[in-house]
């Protein structure tokens, strides 16, 4: 390892980042996401200059980022997502891609490769940062939860789908086709999912689970570097691998060991967020270009821009199309301020347009903040509706 203090100082981070924010939680709640992001810069090259990256530091950040992504798949209940609130989410999805493909094209000077990167960048939703934030609030369980979910698992998947079709580097066609065979494959795996375990399955799980041989986290483990394998194996971003990994998942230990899948969880999470996503946010604030941000007004500018088109794009379309039993303006305000909060695909996204060379550092570094922002205070302005409504009732 080439830097190992930097590994030390971001495991510092880690444990300092949540201390901020129970010390600040008192005054103003904020996500622990934003701590981490913030150190992250405050050591990077940019500021204190004391992190350095190696290859160990870049792979533990990927694996945090789909560590993220397979917990946000995990999420989702299918029995509560389905029908009218997922063809609704759908739609607004859609229409969201249709409007952030049009002001991009716009703020872009019709530049179409600029536009996908920028217009796909303000259709996401940042389903694992915005589902720990509702189940610390206790706001995960009942329908306002269930239709959260159902719209930022569409904000998650739509444009990781859109990533594998647009920016793999293949003709439409042709990653269609890709996409189309990874589908089935995944659907073989669904299948597989839904199949009886084995009593063995399930008296090896018990008997390991408090001991050292840990089969199910294990087991859990080898499916997402199995979808994870699978999705680089087909030329498609990781990050789908790792959705599809997630919802797997859900299937297999909800269908054979039900009574022990919380258990599982609870010790999947802890590798999650204990280790693997701080890592992910921290290294995002190191890699953070603050100089790019700051080197001339243009990008200050683009940030509170791209702030409000989050909300534009995304959020309008939520409000919009929320279901019908979503009743009053306080809910469907709030579903669409959760389902404009983003960061993690706005960090990716970004990042594949700079290494492809279609935006400028200024303009990456603009979105990423105008996202960090986004975690900070839509959240906020979410709870704060929500308590509104329950205050006046």
């Amino acid at each position: 390892m080439e830097y190992p203090g930097t590994l030390v100082l971001i495991m510092a981070l880690a444990v300092l980042a949540p201390l901020l924010g129970y010390a600040t939680g008192r005054w103003l709640p904020v996500p622990v996401v934003i701590f981490e992001i913030v150190l992250g810069i405050l050591v990077g090259p940019d500021v204190l200059g004391w992190a350095h990256h190696d290859q160990v530091i870049d792979t533990l950040s990927d694996l945090g980022l789909s560590m993220l992504i397979f917990l946000a798949g995990y999420e989702i209940r299918f029995a509560e997502v389905r029908g009218d609130t997922l063809r609704r989410a759908g739609g607004a999805w859609v229409l969201s891609f249709a409007a952030g493909l049009g002001v991009a094209l716009l703020l872009s000077g019709a530049d179409l490769a600029k536009s996908l990167v920028i217009g796909t960048a303000l259709t996401s939703t940042a389903l694992g940062a915005v589902l720990p934030i509702l189940r610390d609030s206790g706001r995960l369980e009942g329908r306002f939860g269930s239709v959260v979910m159902a719209f930022g698992s569409v904000g998650e998947f739509g444009p990781i789908i859109a990533m594998a079709l647009l920016f793999s580097g293949r003709s439409p066609g042709a990653a269609s086709a890709v996409l189309a065979v990874f589908a089935v494959v995944t659907a073989g795996a669904v299948f597989w999912a839904l199949r009886p375990r084995p009593p063995w399955f399930a008296h090896i799980v018990a008997a390991t689970l408090h001991s050292s041989g840990q089969f199910a986290v294990r087991f859990v483990m080898f499916l997402l570097a199995g979808m994870l394998g699978l999705a680089h194996v087909f030329g498609l971003d990781t990050l789908l691998g790792a959705f599809a990994a997630g919802m797997l998942t859900r299937l297999v230990l909800q269908g054979s060991v039900p009574e022990r899948s919380d258990a599982i969880l609870e010790r999947v999470e802890a590798m999650g967020f204990g280790f693997l996503v701080p890592f992910f946010y921290i290294v995002t604030g190191i890699d953070f270009d603050l100089a790019a941000l700051l080197d001339d007004g243009r990008p200050l500018v683009l940030l509170p821009v791209f702030l409000l088109l989050f909300l534009l794009v995304r959020g309008v379309p939520a409000y919009l199309l929320a279901p019908r039993d979503l009743t009053g303006r306080a809910p469907r305000a709030a579903l669409g301020l959760f389902s404009s909060t983003c960061l993690p695909l706005v960090v990716a996204i970004t990042a594949i347009g700079l290494d492809d060379e279609v935006i400028g550092a200024g303009e990456a570094a603009a979105l990423v903040a105008a996202a960090m922002v986004s975690v900070l205070v839509f959240p906020l302005l979410a709870f704060r509706q929500l308590r509104g409504e329950e205050g006046g009732g």
